[in-house]
């Protein structure tokens, strides 16, 4: 897949769209009322809004490695509160997946200087690795999803501005393209 490719798909879609719903593009220039907040992992293959087939304007995303509510990410902090103040979502969805790159390299012990940092704060979030108790991948996966959701109603943005707004945690398989809840 080269740029050529990414035009083509680009105009494939817009061809798709305007047969589907010639009226899309004149209503998402009136601006987005997403219900959805979605924190969701960079992984190319897990595409919130490709996975549950939502239309574009029905979900906000923030996406980062291994789904990770960090209370000293400026980025997600801005994304949170633009999402309960200014968009009014109704709903915040923690999304992880299976064989998640971010869980494996906390749980391995990577230490790759540039990615240090972000890993660290992945490895807080999981069981002691040096305990003698056994975790699958989607084990830990699953408790780094609890642990999210539990981040974002503790978070001081979603405190102040998050009354009535749910929160869940969703697991999508890779093996069956299925979404679980979590919690």
């Amino acid at each position: 897949m080269d740029e050529k490719n990414i035009m083509q798909s680009n105009q494939d879609f817009v061809n798709k769209m305007q047969l589907e719903d010639p009226d899309l593009f004149h209503q998402l220039q009136q601006g987005q009322h997403p219900d959805f907040f979605v924190i969701a992992c960079s992984d190319s293959r897990v595409s919130p809004s490709v996975i549950s087939q939502m239309k574009l304007g029905n979900m906000f995303v923030h996406r980062n490695i291994a789904n990770q509510v960090a209370k000293n990410d400026a980025s997600f902090s801005a994304s949170l509160y633009y999402a309960l103040v200014h968009l009014k979502v109704k709903h915040i969805i923690i999304k992880g997946h299976t064989e998640c790159g971010g869980i494996h390299a906390a749980w391995s012990g990577n230490n790759e200087e540039e990615l240090a940092p972000w890993i660290a704060n992945i490895r807080s979030n999981l069981p002691d690795s040096s305990s003698n108790k056994e975790f699958s991948m989607d084990e830990l996966t699953k408790i780094n999803i609890m642990k999210q959701v539990e981040h974002i109603k503790d978070h001081l943005i979603y405190k102040a501005y998050g009354e009535g707004v749910s929160v869940s945690g969703l697991l999508f398989h890779l093996d069956s393209g299925q979404l679980e809840k979590i919690v």
